[in-house]
């Protein structure tokens, strides 16, 4: 083939796209920062840069959805439902931001700092909460589930679990004043390895069928947002 000639199928990606990149690789970094072995094997301060990354790239995800989300913002329905999702949850990354970085400071600053789970700022995991009760109850269903057979009719549902995950992680990883200990270590270690799944989840599963996803935001809403 010619140097220059266009070759059928390569597309530049769109916004949606780049957006749910950015959420499938920051979900990425939730799912395995979490996991004993990974620092045991990289230490506190990798694991500390992982989350920091894996947060930023949450705020990256949520600043894409919000543009996308924001012709439509004025509108009744669906794309006032969209805009609330994108703008709620994209100050939820903002408080992840803060977290993981005051964490990769202690990190870096004390060498004996061992944990094995950075907990979901309280904040950070309401937030993710509300977006994420936004999103399911624009969502098509029938009663308390979702309704069966449109494109991406479960990613809500799932988006909500890992919302619900990751506020079930700030709880379990808060720290009693009186023992210097958390809740419960081990469960807010595999709660935030399991509400970033959820996420990974939403993410690739748009990326593959063609339409990028996130917070239970409908694939209609984002190609029009797009255009």
């Amino acid at each position: 083939m010619r140097q220059g000639r266009h070759r059928p199928g390569v597309h530049a990606p769109s916004r949606a796209e780049w957006m749910a990149l950015a959420f499938a690789a920051g979900s990425t970094c939730f799912l395995i920062g979490p996991f004993p072995g990974y620092i045991e094997v990289g230490g506190p301060v990798a694991d500390a840069i992982t989350f920091f990354v894996g947060s930023l790239l949450f705020t990256t995800g949520g600043a894409l959805q919000v543009w996308l989300a924001a012709p439509d913002r004025r509108d009744a329905g669906t794309g006032r439902a969209a805009w609330w999702t994108a703008t709620t949850q994209f100050a939820g990354t903002l408080f992840f931001n803060a977290t993981t970085f005051r964490a990769l400071s202690t990190a870096v600053s004390s060498p004996t700092y061992d944990r094995l789970v950075w907990r979901p700022d309280a904040f950070g995991s309401i937030c993710f909460l509300i977006s994420g009760l936004i999103a399911y109850h624009a969502s098509a269903r029938r009663g308390w589930l979702p309704a069966r057979g449109s494109s991406g009719w479960w990613q809500p549902g799932v988006n909500l679990l890992g919302c619900m995950l990751f506020g079930v992680a700030a709880i379990a990883g808060y720290v009693l004043p009186s023992t210097g200990s958390m809740v419960h270590l081990v469960a807010a270690n595999w709660t935030t390895a399991a509400g970033a799944a959820c996420f990974l989840t939403c993410a690739v599963a748009g990326l593959i069928g063609g339409h990028p996803t996130r917070q239970g935001v409908a694939p209609d809403e984002l190609r029009r947002a797009q255009r």
